[in-house]
């Protein structure tokens, strides 16, 4: 089986997706995807990982996450997706992989694809049918941005208004309501691969730039257009 990719740049926020194995639905009850929930906390208070929105759904999760350093993400990551698999297979008294072979990463532009991305995140469990709103489905960022927690957030507030120049958390929420409002009311909820297949989204300048960072590791990667204004560098994989 082909293995994700696993580039990280500083300073870019990435799309994160990780599979169940075999697609299993090994998150379908809430108490495990609570406590995948626990470990992305803990993965925060210890790399000091600046998350930005997220979801568990019954067999895959979505992260979105702003990299300051690569070493923070990846540790971050490793810890997230061992203790919840650890955990599981405890309780269950269960053998084998919990997770895919890797996780899949996507840079995502900070213009108006990382708004689109953020909702893309949002409304994925209302794609797949299991709730008619985002804020149905309790282990997601959208609840935890329309509803911040007195304790235990993961969702870092600043950044994100920062992000969207922002003077003030209750504007963004407010503009947050909205875009996810609209998608709904026109139907546009599809899934689209373009968040999670390749390796960059955005404008051509954005695409060609990570393309240039990453070197040799981007060589044989080829950047084409998708829609209006929208580039990726596809995955040799994908």
């Amino acid at each position: 089986m082909p293995r994700a990719n696993r580039f990280f740049l500083a300073d870019t926020v990435w799309h994160i997706t990780h599979r169940c194995h075999n697609r299993a639905f090994l998150l379908k009850f809430e108490k495990d995807r609570q406590r995948w929930k626990y470990w992305l906390f803990q993965a925060k208070k210890r790399y000091g990982l600046t998350f930005l929105n997220y979801i568990a759904t019954s067999n895959h999760v979505h992260l979105l996450v702003l990299a300051t350093n690569c070493y923070s993400v990846s540790r971050g990551l490793q810890l997230i997706a061992g203790r919840t698999a650890q955990e599981y297979n405890q309780r269950k008294r269960r053998k084998g992989a919990f997770w895919e072979d890797r996780f899949f990463a996507t840079a995502i532009c900070t213009d108006e694809h990382l708004a689109r991305c953020l909702v893309y995140i949002d409304l994925n469990m209302v794609r797949a049918g299991a709730v008619a709103h985002p804020s149905r489905w309790e282990v997601s960022g959208y609840n935890e941005i329309q509803n911040p927690p007195q304790r235990y957030r993961i969702i870092d507030q600043a950044a994100l208004c920062q992000l969207f120049n922002y003077s003030s958390w209750n504007d963004f929420t407010i503009q947050h309501e909205r875009w996810v409002k609209s998608c709904l009311e026109n139907n546009e909820i599809q899934r689209d691969a373009i968040w999670t297949s390749p390796i960059a989204v955005g404008p051509e300048s954005f695409v060609s730039g990570i393309k240039t960072r990453l070197c040799s590791k981007a060589y044989h990667r080829g950047e084409e257009r998708h829609s209006h204004g929208t580039y990726m560098l596809k995955d040799a994989n994908a």
